[in-house]
């Protein structure tokens, strides 16, 4: 449906592709060569809000699959997550902001002026940043170091209908300031691209289309017995799942509803929710409420494996830039039920690699997930072209190689060739 397109250039405006002078061959073996100098790297620091899943596991990815040799990457965000310690063990330099939060607060300037102080103390050449409020605060700390380049990720939009619109217009208007601190802009999916458009948060013809990678190396390609093993439900009795955090955007108390409405007609199906979060409890007393059975895990951080052991996989988000646990759920050959919202539906196409259905309507998605149960050879075959979507375009080479030739345009740098693995079948 689309594919990511690799931003390079040469900064000429004939139409010509300069061609950098290659290399003499090397005909002195190097090791009888004295040892060349330390190269300086190019630093990058990385802003963003939460460094957990979506957009935090996005960072991490491209953060993690920079060329070393050339890049010194560090990462800054707000403090906790299940992130740090794994960006910290893969060799990037980490930074939780004292006072940075996910919401706005009158600390926030405090946090600027950490920011400030970071970035002027490291002299970083890149400064890219992601989410929100991460967005605006990076970009205005790098705005006050004047840092060569500042790049920006639209991984969804920090408004959204369902906010009060006093608070959305003050986040809106924060975002269209800072558009003019920033020389590239980047997004997840085209319809993000496209919604930062039409919203004024970046010029026309600016937004450069990079698929959100995920980690596939750890992602079965197929349904796994152990993952449902481990799930304590028997291989006949089909299983209803959903990943991801147990908030009001991923509008958990919809999957109840939804479930009820699916055990009124078919009472030997169970449920699964694998994540925690701040309305766990509420979302239990709704489930014991309307007498269905529902597997609470908490947070699990094999919950891309976990998700193998379903059999189908629901989305029930308000909004969503693309959706980390759907990408992860459709590279193992899941079928996969997901709300229309944002960059979804540039994921999920109806019919071809799963089902959509509108925001707050349980009764649908109870629909969408029946179908699915009753026609197996029809859902097999939408997870299939799901599993092959994910895996040609969202390897995490694909969205590094992208994000390098971003910043090597920018920094008038000459283009590598792309490099993207083969796709196993």
């Amino acid at each position: 449906m689309w594919n990511a397109t690799l931003v390079t250039g040469s900064g000429r405006s004939d139409g010509q592709v300069a061609s950098w002078p290659a290399s003499p061959p090397q005909v002195t073996p190097a090791a009888t060569l004295p040892a060349p100098p330390v190269l300086p790297r190019i630093k990058v620091l990385h802003v963003v809000t939460r460094f957990v899943a979506g957009a935090g596991g996005n960072t991490l990815l491209s953060a993690r699959g920079m060329d070393p040799e050339r890049y010194e990457v560090w990462i800054a965000g707000v403090p906790g997550g299940d992130l740090w310690d794994r960006a910290r063990a893969a060799g990037l330099r980490t930074v939780q902001i004292p006072g940075f939060r996910h919401t706005l607060t009158p600390a926030d300037l405090l946090v600027l002026g950490r920011l400030v102080r970071l970035i002027r103390r490291e002299r970083f050449v890149v400064v890219h940043t992601h989410s929100g409020k991460g967005g605006f605060l990076g970009r205005a700390a790098a705005r006050l170091c004047r840092t060569p380049v500042v790049v920006h990720t639209f991984h969804g939009f920090s408004f959204h209908p369902y906010m009060s619109r006093p608070r959305r217009s003050l986040y809106r208007r924060l975002e269209r300031m800072t558009r003019r601190f920033t020389h590239a802009f980047l997004a997840v999916s085209p319809r993000v691209a496209e919604e930062a458009v039409a919203e004024r948060l970046a010029p026309p013809g600016r937004v450069h289309v990079v698929p959100s990678a995920v980690d596939l190396e750890h992602i079965p390609q197929r349904f796994d017995p152990a993952a449902r093993r481990v799930l304590g439900v028997p291989r006949e009795t089909p299983l209803i799942g959903t990943v991801g955090r147990l908030d009001a955007q991923k509008a958990p108390h919809d999957f109840v509803r939804m479930a009820a409405a699916i055990r009124a007609v078919r009472p030997d199906t169970a449920f699964v929710m694998i994540g925690g979060g701040p309305l766990e409890d509420e979302v239990r007393r709704l489930a014991a409420d309307l007498d269905v059975d529902v597997i609470f895990t908490g947070h699990r951080p094999d919950a891309s494996w976990l998700v193998a052991g379903v059999d189908v996989f629901v989305t029930t988000s308000l909004y969503e830039g693309l959706g980390r646990a759907l990408t992860e759920a459709l590279a193992t050959a899941r079928p996969v039920v997901a709300t229309a919202v944002n960059g979804v539906p540039d994921l999920v196409e109806h019919g071809a690699t799963g089902l959509l259905v509108a925001p707050r309507d349980p009764e649908g998605e109870a629909r969408a997930v029946g179908w699915l149960l009753d026609h197996p050879g029809d859902a097999a075959e939408m997870a299939r072209q799901g599993r092959q979507r994910v895996r040609t375009s969202f390897h995490p080479r694909a969205m590094c190689a992208a994000v390098d030739a971003c910043y090597r345009e920018l920094l008038g740098l000459p283009p590598l060739p792309a490099r993207v693995p083969a796709v196993p079948s």
